[in-house]
């Protein structure tokens, strides 16, 4: 099964969202940000999806040295963690960033601060989270497998996407992970172009996936991209079992 994540409908009203996507899949990545923010559990109660929730990023960092920055932005998640909870979902969260390569080292240990404490408010509500990791987006954590060691003890959503545009796929596909973003890219741009248009192998993505046996969210651009990945995809399962 390949779940599908709402950035493909996300000009549309959240509800649409989910009834479009109902003809094909069962599992669905909710993008909690723009019109698909969850203030609470309430729209998703109303379908029999297996969830899971992309935590909101726009504004949110929690590698930041402010500390109001730092604690909000814990909080914020947080509350994501809270309407997780409430229909049996599992979180994607970003790792945060830092303003200048001289406060790296300080920033990681915010960083590491506050996966402690969300790892805490995760074990108090009963959810799991996974942190993504980043594209060529200068001063972020996790753009390279050299990060990893940073979330230790906490899963990988690892994006084939954004590890192609940091030219070490390979490198993470090596790294067990719990959860997949399958997406398309030259290696220039973060375009989340349709399975099959770009320049990653899927045949290795999709050997990952089954050796780590987790359901892959297809975070493509358009509703067709989707359509058309998820036929690539099954073609290449097809494949693979000689079908």
């Amino acid at each position: 099964m390949f779940g599908v994540s709402t950035y493909c409908l996300h000009r549309e009203p959240l509800a649409r969202a989910l009834e479009k996507l109902a003809p094909i899949t069962d599992c669905v990545e909710v993008m909690d940000d723009g019109l698909h923010y969850l203030e609470s559990a309430e729209p998703l109660e109303s379908y029999s999806y297996l969830y899971f929730i992309h935590a909101p990023s726009r504004g949110v960092n929690i590698a930041s040295l402010l500390e109001p920055i730092r604690r909000a932005s814990v909080e914020i998640l947080t509350q994501t963690f809270a309407v997780a909870a409430e229909v049996g979902a599992d979180v994607v969260i970003h790792p945060g960033y830092y303003a200048w390569h001289e406060e790296r080292e300080r920033a990681a240990e915010r960083f590491r601060q506050s996966l402690d404490e969300l790892t805490a408010a995760a074990d108090d509500l009963s959810v799991t989270f996974f942190v993504e990791n980043m594209g060529n987006w200068e001063y972020f954590f996790l753009r390279s497998c050299e990060d990893l060691p940073l979330i230790d003890g906490i899963g990988l959503a690892l994006d084939v996407g954004h590890a192609n545009l940091n030219g070490c796929l390979d490198g993470f596909l090596a790294h067990p992970a719990a959860h997949y973003h399958l997406h398309d890219n030259d290696g220039t741009e973060d375009t989340h172009s349709p399975v099959g248009t770009g320049t990653i192998d899927f045949v290795a993505v999709m050997e990952a996936v089954e050796r780590n046996n987790v359901i892959p969210i297809v975070e493509v651009e358009t509703f067709d991209g989707v359509t058309a990945s998820i036929a690539a995809l099954e073609a290449i399962d097809a494949v693979a079992r000689g079908e």
